[in-house]
């Protein structure tokens, strides 16, 4: 069975995800800044019988980003399966009015430079296998603009240009390129923002291969 690789794995949607997969038969690559953080998640699915392992790498550096991914098929086997999902820092959610020329070079590294990276890493793979599904997964402002969230607006509305591009380019390859918006918090309980449900949601996207933009609830909830 091939590889998804998790890119900001985490505690919430990042492990519902791994479990998710993992259930499909799918090795799971968790990848984030927090090296003790992934690997203790990587042992705890690992004892629910998932084959999982964590990667350390800051999305904002493209070498170690790369040198992740490469450890991670090295290790696992192939990525047939990528989702970039990190969180956003705060200080990426300014006003707009407040907002400097180098305040957007963070949100960019991260919301655009980091999934370009991971994309360009994982691509020779995925058409050495004849398939693969590339997940992107961002918050509301990739659709609606806030004015009090000057550098999460721009970066993901870059992410989601760079996204939308490569579902219309990578399609005739059999590789899919789909994006969730997730509109507000993920909620524990929520009945469509639950990390499970969201993980389901996913799943699907990924056996449906139908379209590119998804989403995860309305947009004023």
């Amino acid at each position: 069975m091939t590889t998804i690789a998790i890119i900001g794995a985490g505690p919430g949607l990042g492990v519902a995800v791994a479990r998710r997969f993992g259930r499909e038969g799918h090795d799971v690559a968790l990848v984030s800044r927090d090296r003790e953080r992934v690997d203790a998640l990587a042992a705890g699915l690992t004892g629910a019988g998932i084959t999982a392992r964590g990667f350390a790498a800051d999305v904002r550096d493209p070498k170690a980003l790369e040198a992740a991914l490469d450890a991670a098929a090295a290790t696992l086997g192939p990525i047939e399966i990528l989702q970039y999902s990190p969180i956003p820092h705060r200080d990426f959610m300014r006003p707009v009015l407040e907002t400097a020329p180098a305040d957007l070079v963070g949100p960019i590294e991260f919301s655009l430079y980091g999934p370009a990276t991971a994309v360009r890493q994982v691509l020779p793979s995925m058409r050495s296998l004849g398939r693969g599904t590339i997940l992107l997964v961002n918050g509301g402002t990739a659709v609606v603009p806030h004015p009090d969230r000057a550098g999460t607006s721009i970066a993901f509305a870059a992410e989601s240009a760079y996204g939308h591009l490569l579902h219309d380019t990578l399609a005739g390859d059999g590789i899919h390129v789909a994006q969730l918006v997730i509109p507000g918090a993920i909620i524990s309980g929520h009945d469509r923002k639950d990390p499970a449900v969201l993980a389901d949601t996913l799943w699907g996207i990924h056996k449906e291969r139908h379209g590119f933009r998804h989403y995860a609830d309305d947009l004023d909830s």
